[in-house]
């Protein structure tokens, strides 16, 4: 069975399918985890207390839906639109970032987010 988790949010619930990578069976360990977000553009990251390694696939510009770790700033990155360093109109990252999931939730609505909002992640 798919593992999957859900990242809590304000009042958003965004159920999470994690991929077969390094970086999502320690995140998996990890559960749950609790942090308090922060915003870039059209971004929401929050920083978490371990570490993964960048991984071959990793990227810097993301498709909607995918969620992302940046190994460099130890912390995970959900990017639903344009961020500063955007051009036109891809959802790109702060830098090489694993993505280790995958969620159809429609995260355009987390433009309600603010800075200090918690974010809870545990298994689903």
């Amino acid at each position: 069975m798919k593992k999957k988790c859900k990242i809590s949010i304000k009042n958003h619930k965004i159920i999470t399918s994690l991929k077969n990578t390094e970086t999502a069976r320690i995140i998996w360990e990890k559960l749950p985890l609790k942090s308090k977000v922060n915003t870039w553009g059209s971004e929401v990251y929050f920083y978490v207390n371990f570490h993964s390694e960048i991984e071959d696939e990793a990227k810097e510009i993301i498709d909607f839906g995918e969620i992302a770790y940046w190994p460099i700033g130890k912390a995970i990155a959900i990017g639903f639109g344009k961020t500063p360093i955007s051009k036109k109109n891809e959802i790109r990252l702060a830098d090489k970032c694993n993505v280790w999931g995958k969620t159809s939730y429609d995260l355009k609505k987390l433009k309600d987010v603010v800075p200090g909002d918690e974010v809870i992640i545990e298994r689903y």
